[in-house]
């Protein structure tokens, strides 16, 4: 059985749990629990579990590190398991989405993520990377603030809640690896939220501003 390597971007810590950039962090946890994974555990400098989805055996990783370092963790399980990047899918925060949009997206650029950024250099980029949008702030200067600060009571308790529930209840998609129609269902199920593009700056390019 060949096994896949999903890893999801954040940084570690309780001040950060909730943060817009820890949204990768939030999807594997939400997965953990929906398809009954075994407890995490320390090793390779991150937190990891294991389960199955769909038939398909899914290792699952959170890199301990902070998110410029996320490379060396992910890169270190691949090896340890001996699976091949092509088999690694990376959740992960995106401001060039509006929030709640998905999309998912083998190799490219790192769009100034540091996460992905840090990947590339130890693997390269032929992996598959599932963005979560969460929207650009209305000023381009409060980037960094933005993806630091928490999603609020309210996003968690709406719109945040259903897409993480929608992300979770179709992986099976994802593990087998129908990606359009994941993208599809996750949609379909979680549309984004009315307010998303108010968020979302109508000028902005992908991949022109850097993320912590």
């Amino acid at each position: 059985m060949t096994s896949q390597l999903w890893a999801g971007l954040g940084n570690p810590g309780t001040p950060y749990q909730n943060n817009r950039h820890n949204a990768g962090f939030l999807i594997l946890d939400r997965l953990a629990d929906a398809y009954g994974f075994r407890p995490w555990r320390s090793k390779f400098s991150a937190l990891v579990s294991s389960g199955m989805i769909g038939g398909h055996k899914i290792w699952l990783i959170k890199p301990q590190n902070f998110m410029n370092r996320s490379g060396l963790p992910i890169a270190e399980a691949l090896r340890f398991h001996k699976i091949d990047p092509q088999a690694l899918s990376v959740f992960h925060d995106e401001i060039d989405l509006e929030a709640g949009r998905l999309r998912v997206k083998r190799g490219g650029g790192h769009g100034g993520h540091n996460g992905l950024r840090d990947i590339d250099r130890y693997i390269g980029p032929d992996y598959q990377r599932i963005r979560l949008g969460i929207g650009r702030p209305p000023h381009p200067e409060a980037v960094e603030k933005w993806v630091l600060q928490d999603f609020s009571p309210a996003e968690r308790q709406g719109w945040l809640a259903d897409f993480l529930t929608a992300l979770a209840d179709e992986a099976e998609l994802l593990a087998g690896g129908d990606t359009a129609s994941y993208a599809s269902r996750v949609a379909w199920r979680a549309p984004p939220p009315e307010s998303a593009q108010k968020t979302t700056s109508s000028g902005a390019k992908a991949g022109d501003t850097d993320q912590v």
